[in-house]
C-alpha cells in the first residue's frame, strides 16, 4: 500500500522507488500483486509514463492513504508510551503506604515523567496481590514480600511501629514506655482483625507483660487514630511514617514501647512477566527513593539516645538490602 501510495503521489515507478527505498522492479512487482488481488487495473496505461488512476485505483488511493494515516498515527502513540511521554501506570497501596509514602514516590515520578497518567487504589494488600496477578494493577506497595514465585518484590524502605500520645499525656516526656505504663490506657488500633504481624504481635506483648489491653477502637483508619489520640480519647500504635509531620509539629507525642520494637519492610511488587515502561521506570525511582532519600530522612536524623555512628551503621544496613 505505501508503494502503490508513492507511485500515485511521484507519478512514476522510479520516483516510488526512490521515495521508499526499493528498487524499481520491487515496486512494479507489488503494483501488479495489488491488481492481481483485486482483479482490476489500479493505473490507466493507455499513455507512456503517465499513472493516471482508474476508479477502483481512486478507491483503493483513499484507503491506502488513510490506512497509512493510521499506521503513523499508531507508530507516534506507541514511541510515547515507550518513551515515557504518554501512557498510564496502575499503582495499588495499603491505607498508610498510599497516605504516606506513595505521595513522595508519584512526586519524583512526575518530575520526570509528567505525561504519564497514574491511577492509584487503596486497598487491602491480599487484595491488592489479587488484582495485580489478573493484570489489572501494574505495582503494589505493600509492608510483606510476597511468596508467590509469579511475583517479583524490591525492597523500598524500612519502617516501624510506634506509640502516639497527645503532648499533654504524662507519658509524652519519655523516649520509652513500657507495656506495663499501658495497661490503664485507652488503646486505638488499626483492623486488629487483619492478619498483620504487627496487630498479632500488640496483643501478644500485653499478655506476655500480664497487662490489660483496653481496645477502645479498632478497625479505625489510620487518620482517624492520630485525630482521636490528638484530642485525648487514648493512646494509639501506628507506622512511624505516619506521624513524622505530626512529630514535627509537635502535635503528637511518638515514642517506642519497650518489648515492642516492631520493624516492617515496603516493597514494590509486580508481575514476574514483561512490565511497561511507566512500571519500570517508577520501579527504579522508588527504590533510588527509598535507599538515598526516605530511609535516609529517618535514619540520619536519630531520635534522642541513639548515636549519630548508630544511625549510620543502621542506613548502610538498608543500603545494602536495597542492592540485594
Amino acid at each position: 500500500m505505501e508503494m502503490f501510495a508513492a507511485v500515485v503521489e511521484e507519478r512514476s515507478v522510479r520516483g516510488a522507488a526512490e521515495r521508499v527505498f526499493r528498487t524499481q522492479p520491487a515496486v512494479s512487482i507489488a503494483i501488479r500483486k495489488l491488481e492481481e488481488e483485486f482483479g482490476a487495473s489500479l493505473f490507466d496505461r493507455s499513455k507512456r509514463y503517465e499513472y493516471r488512476l482508474t476508479q477502483v485505483g481512486e478507491a483503493l488511493y483513499s484507503y491506502a492513504t488513510r490506512m497509512l494515516h493510521l499506521r503513523n498515527e499508531a507508530s507516534a502513540a506507541l514511541g510515547d508510551i515507550c518513551n515515557l511521554r504518554a501512557g498510564r501506570l496502575r499503582i495499588g497501596a495499603n491505607e498508610s503506604i498510599s497516605l504516606y509514602l506513595l505521595p513522595r514516590l508519584a512526586e519524583a515520578f512526575l518530575k520526570q515523567h509528567s505525561k504519564v497518567r497514574m491511577e492509584v487504589k487503596c486497598e487491602r494488600s491480599e487484595s491488592l496481590l489479587v488484582e495485580l496477578k489478573e493484570r489489572k494493577l501494574d505495582l503494589v506497595l505493600i509492608s510483606f514480600r510476597p511468596e508467590d514465585k509469579e511475583l517479583d518484590a524490591k525492597f523500598v524502605m524500612q519502617d516501624e511501629l510506634v506509640l502516639i500520645t497527645p503532648p499533654s499525656h504524662p507519658l509524652a516526656g519519655k523516649e520509652r514506655v513500657e507495656i506495663g505504663d499501658l495497661s490503664d490506657e485507652s488503646v486505638l488500633v488499626m483492623d486488629i482483625s487483619q492478619p498483620s504481624p504487627w496487630h498479632r504481635k500488640i496483643s501478644d506483648a500485653f499478655v506476655k507483660s500480664n497487662a490489660p489491653l483496653h481496645l477502645t477502637v479498632e478497625n479505625a483508619p489510620i487518620e482517624t487514630i492520630k485525630k482521636m489520640v490528638g484530642i485525648g480519647l487514648g493512646v494509639g500504635f501506628v507506622p512511624l511514617m505516619c506521624v513524622r509531620q505530626e512529630r514535627q509539629r509537635r502535635e503528637l507525642a511518638v515514642m517506642e514501647v519497650e518489648g515492642l520494637h516492631e520493624e516492617r519492610s515496603v516493597w514494590l511488587v509486580r508481575r514476574r512477566a514483561i512490565q511497561s515502561p511507566a512500571a519500570k521506570a517508577f520501579v527504579g525511582i522508588a527504590v533510588t527513593c527509598g535507599a538515598n532519600g526516605l530511609a535516609a530522612e529517618r535514619f540520619l536524623s536519630p531520635k534522642p539516645g541513639v548515636s549519630a555512628v548508630a544511625a549510620r551503621d543502621k542506613m548502610q544496613l538498608v543500603r545494602e538490602r536495597v542492592k540485594v
